[in-house]
Order: C-alpha cells, then structure tokens, then sequence
C-alpha cells in the first residue's frame, strides 16, 4: 500500500517511516501540514498518517480540508495530548483514528491494517486472476493451488499489479505506487522485480501472466496483448 506521514519529528517519521517499509509499503513524508495537504490532493494514497501539531497548517484543518474536498483516503491522527476533547475534534474533522504519543509500533501497525481492511470493499480480500490468488492479509500467494514465496517487494508488486489488472503500468507509476515518490525513474531495479517475479509466477505455467509493454511498462492479464 502507498501511504503518506505528516510528521515535523524526524526521529517520530523516520521511525514509522522505517517501521512501514519493512512491511513493504510504499511511504511518502511531509514534514508539514501544507506539504502534506498538498501531497494528499495530488497523489493516490491507500493511508495517510497525520501529526496534529504541526508548522504552517495543523492537522485538524489539513484533515477538514482534505475531507472538504472529497479525499476519502483513510487517516490515522497522531497527539501528543491524551484529552477526549482532542480527541473529539479529530474524529470530527474526519479522522477515522487516533494514536497517542508515545506508541508502540506494533500498536500503529495493528490500526494501519485494520484502517486498510475498512477501506477493502469486499468482505473477501483476496484478489485472483486465473489461478492467481494473493491474499493481502495472510500474505498468502498461490498459483493453481500451488504456494508462492515472494520476498516482501515482490509481493508489493504483485499485489499493486492484481489491483490493476488488464492495465499498462509504467515504470514511474511502478515506482511511484511500490516504492514512493522519490524512486528513480532511470534505475532498472523494477526490471529486474518483475524479471523476479515473472519467474516465480509463470515459470512452469502454461499461462504467462505478466506481460512486457515495449516503450509503455508492464501488463497483468490472463490475455495476451497484441504486439
């Protein structure tokens, strides 16, 4: 998933920010409420984890804003301040959770994937294509009934891939979704994912899954393009 922390502590960021990494998520950081406004307006985040004090614009408006303007996108709020007022005036503007400082990482990860499995729209969160299936809570990958391992960047990737079927998928949108905003665009490290990926999803099947747009990026169909 592609989240976005609005967090002005580097220690708080770059805690959560290494924390969310390491379970595969793409993490973009604003270090204050107008970036991080701006952030969640023009890119497609899955989450966003919001500081309330924050420089230039605090949370509590940045969260209003957002909501004012029709981004949906989950928040979880973050305080310094144990007080059921503050709490209130959060969940009012339209988070749709509260975490107070300190925390444990566990605690924070525990509401990121309960927050992420509110948003699903199916009751089944699997997502299969052919005989691909990939369950994005256990983690589960199979093919034909047959378990797949993926490290946790593979799994990143196909999971983005199966929410995207039938769609050609650029290296910058790629890179943008899987890793975060400052991937770069020149490096062959997707290459060489998918080339990863390819082998351990469609080796041995008759079927290949994963198709290469020339000039255009990647393509996950049961069809085989044209060209």
């Amino acid at each position: 998933m592609k989240i976005l922390i609005v967090e002005d502590e580097n220690r708080v960021s770059h805690f959560i920010q290494k924390g969310l990494r390491e379970e595969g998520h793409a993490v973009d950081v604003a270090a204050d409420g107008e970036d991080g406004g701006f952030l969640a307006e023009v890119n497609d985040y899955d989450l966003i984890i919001l500081d309330v004090m924050l420089p230039k614009k605090n949370g509590i408006t940045v969260c209003r804003e957002l909501r004012d303007r029709g981004i949906n996108t989950p928040v979880l709020m973050l305080t310094a301040r144990d007080s059921v007022e503050d709490r209130v005036r959060g969940l009012d503007a339209g988070a749709d959770d509260y975490l107070v400082k300190p925390f444990a990482f566990e605690e924070l990860l525990a509401r990121v994937r309960a927050l992420l499995r509110r948003r699903s729209d199916s009751k089944n969160p699997t997502l299969t294509i052919a005989d691909l299936e990939l369950n994005p809570l256990s983690r589960a990958v199979t093919r034909s009934g047959k378990p797949i391992r993926l490290t946790t960047k593979e799994f990143s990737l196909l999971e983005y891939m199966l929410r995207n079927p039938d769609k050609v998928l650029s290296r910058t949108l790629i890179g943008e979704h899987v890793w975060d905003m400052n991937f770069d665009p020149e490096s062959n490290v997707i290459d060489v994912y998918v080339s990863h990926l390819r082998a351990k999803v469609d080796k041995g099947f008759e079927q290949p899954l994963i198709h290469t747009m020339r000039g255009q990026g990647y393509m996950l169909s049961e069809k085989t393009p044209p060209g």
